[in-house]
């Protein structure tokens, strides 16, 4: 490769690419222009690639074309063509599969070994659950008592790979005696993997909330609702009244000395109807 490039298993984002490689050309090549490396790609428009880095227009099925343009090898062409894929993905479904194909890359996972166990951690149900019952005074780190802990039950390998995750990204750590304890790493990963991470997390403790109407007993679960008819305003003041009861409820978990259950609690408030098009709303 060639030793301005940058490299390409560092990104998440091809246009984010396309950015670092125009500078770095740019930099190091005096002839570098848009025309060049339209010419270089066989590319009819001059300005395909600053529209594309600009989130203008998508690349579409010229992704090929890039890559020459690009003057990849044939494994840094394939990682392209799946970050086109995972970035033009219409849904998420298309988009995990993307990533996960992705993160089969050997030189992606050395490049960003956070952005992968981050995701394996907000992609598998158990994964928080298991953090959280490292607090439980009777805790043992045996795979499969720690599996057989869990609603519904994993398999013993899985939580193993579920400790060997949260050991890497400092959510457990080891004590001087080397037992486990929760960490109180703040672990932070590129805006890519995160939201699409969160969607799946929400989605499989979602099916979990449904799961424990026939699973747990009435008196251990609280699934109350109610349908109300409201302005775009006022759901800006719920979501935070919302935000602050979290935070209130978060500082009486944390003070509890004798953890013995692992729980999830779950606040949910979104539209049953249309809203308003000129709503601005917020995140």
């Amino acid at each position: 490769m060639t030793d301005w490039k940058p490299n390409i298993f560092e990104f998440l984002d091809y246009r984010a690419y396309l950015q670092a490689y125009y500078d770095a050309a740019k930099e190091h090549l005096p002839a570098f222009s848009y025309r060049y490396f339209a010419r270089r790609a066989g590319l009819s428009s001059p300005s395909f690639l600053r529209h594309v880095m600009r989130g203008e227009r998508n690349i579409g099925t010229t992704a090929k074309n890039f890559a020459d343009g690009l003057e990849l090898n044939e494994e840094e062409t394939r990682f392209f063509l799946l970050l086109v894929e995972f970035d033009q993905a219409e849904t998420e479904r298309e988009a995990n599969q993307a990533f996960e194909k992705l993160s089969a890359s050997r030189r992606f996972r050395n490049a960003r070994r956070i952005d992968k166990a981050m995701f394996d951690y907000l992609s598998h149900w158990y994964y928080p659950a298991i953090r959280e019952m490292v607090a439980r005074t009777d805790f043992r780190e045996d795979p499969a008592w720690i599996a057989s802990q869990l609603t519904p039950a994993i398999e013993a390998e899985q939580a193993q790979t579920a400790i060997d995750v949260l050991l890497e990204l400092g959510l457990v750590v080891r004590d001087d005696e080397g037992q486990l304890l929760r960490g109180e790493s703040s672990v932070t990963t590129g805006h890519e993997v995160r939201s699409l991470a969160i969607a799946n997390y929400h989605r499989q403790m979602l099916k979990r909330a449904g799961e424990s109407i026939e699973l747990i007993p009435r008196q251990y679960r609280d699934l109350g609702a109610m349908t109300v008819c409201i302005s775009p305003a006022t759901i800006r003041e719920l979501k935070s009244r919302i935000h602050a009861f979290r935070e209130i409820v978060f500082e009486i978990c944390e003070s509890d000395n004798s953890p013995e259950v692992v729980f999830q609690i779950n606040t949910q408030i979104f539209p049953l109807s249309t809203l308003p098009d000129d709503d601005d709303g917020d995140d």
